[in-house]
């Protein structure tokens, strides 16, 4: 991949609320921590500047709080934010998540009729030169932010630019036909797609592992990466596979934890890593992500990232 340009994202910003007791299942009154900030786009943006890499965010949030909480932490960051509105008479849309003790989670989302949805494309979010648009099939669901992913996907690939996509399929945000045709449509444009394990489940159902990355290989994609939670990563290119063994961590909390191993990813790339070397980097960075309470509150910089790898090669 040819090092340079900018990266840029559209989607929800919001922020999430934690719930301080495993198994409440969000039903129950219990403690609460947050608000951190959050939204998938929002979370792989932050990393990916973090990493080093020029980057835009096109988003909005309410004249409120949280929008501000937001602004702040992208900001101080490195993101550009110049396209992130700020919405009178419209709340900063918000989320809720509680975690079981095997890991899974449950949520509730709080984005229709707030700021989070209302998202236009201006095409001066892209830059001159050519720019990477990475997606997350998570912000699909709303049909604003669907219309303004779409039309920025086709004109990124208008002035010879790329996409990258993380499938993030989720149920509770992906409920009808329109944002299923969408993804299907990104899937086949984009050049990096960057799937969890319950992605290609959702995708491509009854089908192995290897014969889904085929799939998507047989696309336009050329690089695969496969973010397996517990158990690791496996980036596969034409002519390269590369696995990655997981590193032993405490788990606090594994919401980001994708959108974290995305964003340093796809900025090792831009920045002319290998293919290997920027499967290694993203596969310590979603590792490091998980022992952080709040979504964003994992995101490193390269430092950092180095510095656990050390560490963690050490143990073993």
């Amino acid at each position: 991949m040819k090092p340079g340009g900018t990266l840029v994202t559209i989607g929800e910003l919001l922020v999430e609320f934690v719930s301080a007791e495993q198994g409440c299942g969000l039903e129950k009154m219990t403690s609460y921590s947050g608000p951190y900030p959050s939204g998938a786009p929002a979370i792989f943006i932050d990393q990916a500047a973090r990493m080093g890499v020029p980057t835009r965010m096109a988003g909005s949030v309410g004249r409120d709080g949280f929008g501000r909480l937001l602004l702040a932490r992208l900001r101080e960051d490195g993101v550009n934010t110049d396209h992130v509105r700020e919405i009178d008479g419209l709340t900063t849309g918000t989320a809720f998540v509680s975690y079981y003790r095997d890991g899974s989670r449950t949520f509730i989302f709080h984005l229709r009729g707030t700021a989070a949805e209302a998202v236009v494309f201006d095409p001066d979010l892209l830059p001159d030169t050519d720019a990477i648009l990475h997606v997350s099939a998570s912000s699909l669901g709303a049909p604003a932010l669907r219309e303004a992913i779409m039309t920025a996907a086709a004109e990124v690939l208008r002035r010879g630019g790329r996409l990258s996509l993380d499938p993030n399929a989720r149920p509770e945000l992906m409920r009808d036909e329109a944002s299923r045709a969408a993804l299907q449509t990104l899937l086949a444009q984009s050049h990096i797609l960057m799937p969890s394990v319950g992605d290609l489940d959702f995708l491509f159902p009854g089908l192995g592992t290897q014969a889904a990355i085929d799939e998507l290989l047989s696309m336009k994609a050329e690089i695969v990466a496969l973010k397996r939670g517990n158990a690791g990563a496996l980036v596969v290119a034409h002519g390269e596979r590369h696995e990655f063994a997981p590193h032993a961590v405490d788990e606090v909390d594994p919401t980001g934890a994708g959108d974290c191993f995305c964003g340093t990813f796809v900025a090792q790339l831009m920045q002319g890593r290998s293919i290997e070397e920027a499967g290694r980097m993203a596969n310590a960075a979603g590792a490091l992500a998980v022992t952080r309470r709040g979504p964003m509150e994992g995101n490193t910089g390269p430092e950092e990232i180095l510095s656990f790898m050390n560490r963690s090669s050490k143990r073993r």
